[in-house]
């Protein structure tokens, strides 16, 4: 069952098991949009340039991926990384070709191990590593904090993407 309050989760600091309550809640949420989906579901394109569900779900966990390579380790992705996610942090064509033939489990197991890894990671962490100051390399800062939000905010914009083709699909 979705929990619809913020609050921090035990074994966090507060404002890292709030940040958690929130990263939780977002997958729920689209965990529950995609629950029933078949192959058919997840690779179905409505044009040339359209994203399919599979792509845009590896594209989620490619993200956070990402972001836990740049927050925790303070690096780029290596060249084996970027063989891995590279595809799906950009999607496009090559991704409408290649991110496809895969089950629901697939993409949730990929999903779930990611996610994972974040949750051990933030547990190595404090309150005051969510407002570290960074800068990229054109010089405008970032911090942690925002890092994650942007994993939130990009993970609720693709759900809007894919409850717009499940609409397509004849879903309700």
């Amino acid at each position: 069952m979705i929990d619809y309050r913020i609050r921090s989760v035990e074994n966090y600091t507060d404002k890292i098991g709030e940040l958690v309550s929130m990263l939780e809640h977002a997958r729920q949420v689209t965990l529950s949009e995609i629950s029933s989906f078949d192959q058919f579901e997840l690779d179905y394109l409505p044009s040339h340039h359209a994203n399919s569900i599979g792509s845009l779900l590896f594209h989620i966990a490619s993200i956070e991926f990402v972001h836990q390579v740049i927050s925790f380790e303070k690096r780029d992705l290596t060249l084996e990384e970027i063989k891995k996610w590279g595809m799906a942090l950009s999607l496009g064509s090559k991704a409408r070709q290649e991110i496809t033939g895969h089950s629901l489990n697939y993409y949730l197991d990929t999903l779930s191990e990611v996610r994972g890894e974040t949750l051990a990671l933030l547990k190595s962490k404090d309150d005051t590593w969510l407002f570290e100051e960074h800068n990229w390399d054109n010089g405008v800062p970032y911090n942690n904090y925002y890092l994650w939000f942007h994993v939130m905010e990009d993970e609720m914009n693709h759900r809007g993407q894919i409850r717009a083709l499940k609409r397509q699909l004849g879903y309700r």
